[in-house]
This record gives structure tokens, sequence and C-alpha cells, in this order.
């Protein structure tokens, strides 16, 4: 068996590294925000009883990019790329809650949030698919 320099790598059916990269941007979009509702709740009247509202907000939008970002990076199949970056998501945001709140407990919200994870991104898979470089 001869192998051709020329022959391009062989892609990966998994897109680990754009799900690795799109998370970390959901993350990071998470995090920004989160700093900027806490500079709304100092020095505005922003309502903590807005902060349920605003971290849903928040979740959906970084999931959408995660699934965006993984889908772009995928072969194919985006609306399950996007699923899965927006599970893993869902997963992270969950053993955060477990390492760093003192009362940690599944509820209603959780499960909310993992449903909107999921589906958030799938969307955004189905979207970052058609945003493909040409070439893959």
């Amino acid at each position: 068996m001869r192998i051709e320099a020329d022959a391009p790598p062989r892609e990966s059916a998994v897109p680990i590294k754009a799900l690795f990269f799109g998370t970390l941007i959901a993350y990071a979009i998470t995090c920004i925000a989160f700093v900027v509702c806490a500079v709304m709740l100092r020095f505005t009247g922003f309502s903590e009883d807005s902060v349920p509202l605003f971290v849903t907000i928040t979740s959906v939008v970084a999931v959408l990019v995660a699934g965006f970002d993984a889908a772009k990076g995928a072969n194919g199949g985006g609306w399950f790329w996007g699923m899965i970056a927006g599970g893993i998501y869902a997963v992270l945001w969950i053993l955060f809650g477990i390492l760093f709140t003192k009362s940690f407990s599944p509820d209603a919200r959780m499960a909310t949030i993992i449903a909107l994870s999921v589906a958030g991104g799938g969307l955004g898979g189905m979207i970052g698919i058609n945003f493909r470089k040409s070439g893959k």
C-alpha cells in the first residue's frame, strides 16, 4: 500500500476540536454575560428576580454558538453535533454546580437548562453546518 505525500489528511468523523472550541467559546460568552449581570446588579436597578431569566437567555445564546461552532467543524449531521455540544455544556454546568455550590440539588430548573442546552445546540448546529468552509 502506497501513501501519497500530497494526499490530504483524513478528517476525523468526530469534530473533537470543534466541540472543544465551541464549548470553550460558549463558556467565555457565559462568563462575560455573568460579569455584565453582576455589574448591572450592583450599579443599576436591575432586579435579582430577573437573574434566572438572564441566566436562561445567556445559556441558550451560548449553546447556539457552541452548536454552530461544532457543526462548522463537522462533515455532516450538524444538528447532532450541535446537540452533543449543548449536552457537553449542560454536563459541565451541572459539574460546576456540584463543585462550587454548597447546596446543589437537581430540580426542574436544571432539567429546563439541560433541555434548552441540547435543543439550542441542535438549532445552532443546523445553522452552523451551512456555514462550513468549502472543501470539507
